[in-house]
């Protein structure tokens, strides 16, 4: 008799992300430095972030998260809130902004995947008020949801962690645990959220299901900073890369294949969840979109970039 061999797969999660959806791994919370689903079990959240809204309006929609969702295989989109802009924001123009952003949670909901609400701002310490104002607003509208994640401020540059962005984050933190006790809290780190050190440094306590920002552009960042992201883990910081590109930090150059490649293999060791910048027809290197897509040709193969494709391939692998 020959021998055989019996091995067992667990084939619990798939490698697709678009069917790892929120009926399945439900309500979200952080064990250690890890995601992990309503059963314990780790998961890993890949999507794609939309463009500020102030910009690309036209994608904050159901036909595009559908898209978002069904092409883009993602199980997470990104609604990135634009705080004050030149050319509007929820500074100036909070009803159209809420008007956008609801359509994208609706649209989320409706697909059965997770939203990400991100105050999009390097300057959110100074719109303090509007943004409590805002998250207190949303929180307790979708109170008690599982598919939301927020994102309080998303990129922090120059501002000091110990006197400005974590006393900013408490603030926020307070606003929507009054309303949402449970739901993922995403806080930005200096230096555009590749500042990651600090925090660790001195994290936020007393409190729970709160995560910290790594960004990273391929073309820019490294082999450095994944070192800085593991010694961050090992002290245990849990992180959540709510935004990258395939290509230079400006969001423009050409993809760095290469070096993309090797943030997945990391990512994907660490189980760590990322949402790539992003669906937008703009004519830049870290754009998913061809120009002039409209928003039922969101992900679809012939409207994708060289950026898009590779993302698109990786969310699915």
């Amino acid at each position: 008799m020959g021998l055989v061999l019996v091995c067992a797969v667990n084939l619990s999660v798939s490698k697709d992300a678009a069917q790892e959806t929120v009926s399945k791994h439900g309500q979200l919370s952080v064990s250690g430095v890890h995601l992990v689903d309503k059963n314990g079990d780790k998961v890993q959240l890949k999507g794609m972030s939309l463009f500020w809204d102030v910009w690309k309006p036209q994608y904050y929609n159901k036909q595009s998260i559908d898209g978002v969702h069904s092409s883009c295989h993602a199980n997470i989109v990104r609604a990135a809130i634009a705080a004050a802009t030149d050319d509007g924001g929820y500074v100036t123009t909070p009803e159209k902004t809420l008007e956008r952003l609801y359509a994208v949670i609706d649209a989320a909901i409706a697909d059965d995947i997770y939203v990400l609400v991100d105050w999009h701002d390097h300057a959110a310490d100074t719109h303090l008020n509007y943004s409590l104002k805002f998250f207190d607003t949303v929180s307790k509208k979708y109170s008690g949801v599982p598919n939301i994640l927020y994102e309080t401020f998303n990129e922090p540059i120059a501002q000091s962690w110990d006197d400005v962005v974590k006393p900013y984050h408490q603030a926020v933190i307070k606003t929507i645990r009054a309303n949402e006790p449970n739901n993922i809290i995403i806080l930005g780190s200096p230096k555009y959220s590749t500042g990651i050190d600090q925090p660790a440094g001195n994290p936020i306590t007393g409190q729970k299901n709160i995560m910290y920002t790594l960004h990273f552009y391929a073309g820019t960042s490294d082999q450095g900073l994944r070192d800085l992201g593991t010694r961050v883990l090992n002290g245990g910081l849990p992180i959540f890369v709510t935004e990258y590109g395939t290509v230079n930090g400006d969001g423009d150059g050409p993809v760095d294949t290469e070096e993309t490649r090797l943030w997945y293999e990391w990512l994907d060791k660490n189980s760590i969840s990322h949402v790539n910048w992003a669906i937008s027809d703009k004519q830049e290197g870290a754009s998913a979109l061809v120009p002039n897509t409209a928003a039922a040709d969101v992900c679809k193969e012939n409207f994708l970039t060289e950026s898009g494709k590779l993302v698109v391939a990786h969310n699915k692998a």
